[in-house]
């Protein structure tokens, strides 16, 4: 992974210099999805949703091709904090959580905020 950081990848900078969890309490408004029934997959973490939405921005990726950038790109899933094998969200989830972002009018605020850490940085 040293390797990619001298390539060029700027993601471990934007990772290490945004502190994320503060944007959870943001997060927090988002309203819960209901369950489809019992048992079923945890629901993901809304910074990792969060996070994949910045992707999204940063790269002007679409759903399907954010969700298959992050399964294909070491160092979009090593941003993301996922490992090998492990489950990415999928486009219609990524969608969802967008949608649901804009509909508790969250989106601006989210984005307000990481682009003041951004110019805090530097």
């Amino acid at each position: 992974m040293r390797e990619l950081d001298l390539l060029g990848d700027g993601l471990p900078l934007l990772h290490r210099l945004i502190p994320w969890e503060r944007f959870r309490p943001i997060l927090e408004g988002v309203p819960k999805a209901k369950p489809k029934g019992p048992g079923g997959r945890k629901p993901y973490d809304r910074i990792l949703l969060f996070k994949m939405v910045v992707l999204q921005q940063l790269h002007n990726l679409s759903d399907e091709q954010t969700e298959y950038q992050v399964r294909d790109r070491l160092s979009f899933q090593r941003f993301l904090g996922l490992g090998l094998g492990e489950a990415v969200p999928d486009h219609t989830t990524l969608s969802l959580f967008r949608e649901s972002l804009a509909q508790a009018k969250l989106t601006e605020r989210l984005f307000t905020a990481f682009h003041a850490f951004l110019r805090e940085t530097g």
